[in-house]
């Protein structure tokens, strides 16, 4: 069934909630049908896909809508044509794309044309800062609105709007209502998803005291799908465990729930260093690479990098020093705080830090190279000897 928040999403400028200050500048906009290009940057459930909505409903133009995480140029290119053909009939076509900060600098490029030409109007909507997940070209080209997280006010009035559009057969006390909005921390489809959870159980009452359980199953279910943190500890704990079949499977699990393949490289790049260290020094190197490969190609055409790169992860020989080594050098950083350099370490350039002792006593390396005892201290004195690697 389709969720309340989509079911009742509203389809004018009079009925949004929140983001006041975007409001007065989109409908001024609308009245002159006038609409520029336009990026929507904020949090999760902010009201971006809502506010490009309403701006569908309300501008004499066509409307198409793509998510950045599974279209790429094939739909853009389809989009265009029809776009083509509805300007040589004087009509405008608007382009909202979600997630755009998904699209690599290729498939931005891909648009960049024709929204300089006006043959598409641009909405994206991201949640990543669009100086740098956006090429500087098409950023120049767009205007860029801020959406801000919502206020409690605003949630409840969302929920209680919700309530009263869906007709819902089960009463909430108000100290619930607000539970729900301090729970979903201003992300008004959060706010929906909680009450659609709770209106899905057949209860006919609510109260504060059955709230806290309720919520913990919600969130316990919404973790249960796609929850990246859980999912990429199973990447992480099947590779160290040379399973290179789960390996695979866990990565393509982030890919299809549409976990940003940048970020799943850069967490194979923590653990090609913290399991595998020098025992292969390649693997660090191919985990880079595959890092810029995704950067570069984004999805769906990176997904064999990083399953080939999972692969060899889970088939490389172990070795965890290096992290072992940095935690234990981090304790004594925080147990004896900055610690004084030797003086004989230290460098010396002028002549008063050698009045001073700076490098006093150092010895050239390479002057008692052929000495097979020697040896040079260069832990302050309360680390004197000690060991990180083995």
């Amino acid at each position: 069934m389709e969720p309340l928040s989509s079911q009742f999403r509203p389809d004018n400028l009079e009925d949004f909630i929140g983001q006041e200050k975007l409001i007065n500048p989109i409908k001024k906009l609308l009245e002159n049908n006038r609409l520029p290009s336009m990026i929507f940057w904020g949090p999760p459930g902010t009201g971006k896909t809502t506010l490009a909505y309403i701006i569908s409903k309300n501008f004499n133009a066509e409307f198409f809508k793509l998510s950045a995480v599974n279209s790429g140029k094939a739909k853009l290119n389809l989009i265009v044509k029809k776009a083509l053909s509805l300007q040589k009939e004087g009509k405008n076509t608007i382009l909202f794309l979600d997630e755009i900060h998904r699209w690599n600098k290729a498939q931005q490029d891909a648009l960049l044309p024709y929204v300089e030409k006006g043959i598409i109007t641009l909405i994206g909507a991201t949640t990543e800062n669009p100086s740098f997940s956006l090429i500087p070209a098409l950023l120049s080209r767009s205007r860029v609105f801020t959406f801000s997280k919502h206020k409690p006010d605003d949630v409840i009035e969302y929920l209680k709007n919700l309530i009263e559009r869906s007709d819902l057969k089960i009463k909430l006390e108000p100290k619930v209502i607000e539970k729900i909005a301090e729970s979903s921390d201003g992300d008004l489809r959060t706010a929906g998803n909680i009450l659609d959870y709770i209106s899905g159980l057949g209860l006919k009452k609510v109260t504060l005291n059955d709230l806290k359980d309720l919520l913990e199953n919600f969130l316990q279910y919404e973790r249960g799908g796609e929850d990246h943190y859980n999912i990429i500890s199973a990447v992480h704990k099947s590779m160290r465990d040379s399973d290179p079949d789960a390996s695979v499977y866990w990565v393509m699990r982030m890919l299809e729930a549409g976990d940003d393949p940048v970020y799943i490289a850069r967490r194979l790049v923590r653990f090609a260093s913290e399991d595998i260290g020098n025992a292969d020094i390649n693997a660090l190197v191919l985990a880079n690479a595959v890092m810029d490969t995704c950067k570069n190609l984004g999805m769906p055409e990176s997904d064999t990098a990083l399953i080939q790169l999972a692969i060899y992860l889970a088939k490389a020989p172990k070795d965890n020093s290096a992290y072992l080594a940095a935690s234990q050098a981090r304790e004594d950083v925080k147990k004896y705080g900055s610690l004084a350099v030797p003086l004989h370490i230290r460098n010396a350039p002028t002549q008063f830090m050698k009045d001073e002792g700076y490098g006093k006593g150092y010895k050239y390396f390479h002057d008692h190279k052929e000495d097979p005892n020697f040896k040079q201290e260069h832990f302050p004195p309360e680390l004197k000897d000690r060991k990180y690697v083995a």
